[in-house]
């Protein structure tokens, strides 16, 4: 998060609120994307689902992977928290919009830092 950002008392989930919209998460065919934001600062963690997917899967679903991976950084296990939380988010995707005969990836994997 910008260090002005900080200053103003813009929460993290408002930060990747912001950033949901600027990197245009919701622009898939079946509004299926998710972003997975950490606040390196505070060590907070959000997901925020596209309206596809969050039909389907509480935001308390996403909330319990958000706090598993803060107490893994806590420990210091960066490395494993991040894993775990990428692979049980793939799940829940999985589950609910199963990969098809033609299922191209609409947005980048690899993580961007700000």
């Amino acid at each position: 998060m910008p260090l002005p950002a900080l200053w103003r008392d813009v929460s993290p989930r408002d930060r990747a609120v912001e950033l949901f919209a600027q990197l245009r998460v919701w622009d898939t065919a079946e509004n299926s994307g998710i972003l997975i934001y950490v606040q390196l600062l505070d060590r907070r963690v959000e997901i925020l689902a596209d309206r596809g997917i969050a039909a389907s899967v509480p935001q308390a679903e996403w909330d319990a992977i958000c706090r598993e991976m803060e107490a893994s950084f806590a420990r210091g296990e960066w490395r494993a928290g991040a894993l775990q939380a990428v692979s049980r988010a793939g799940e829940l995707l999985a589950s609910h919009f199963p990969a098809g005969a033609a299922n191209p990836n609409e947005l980048p994997d690899q993580p961007l830092v700000i």
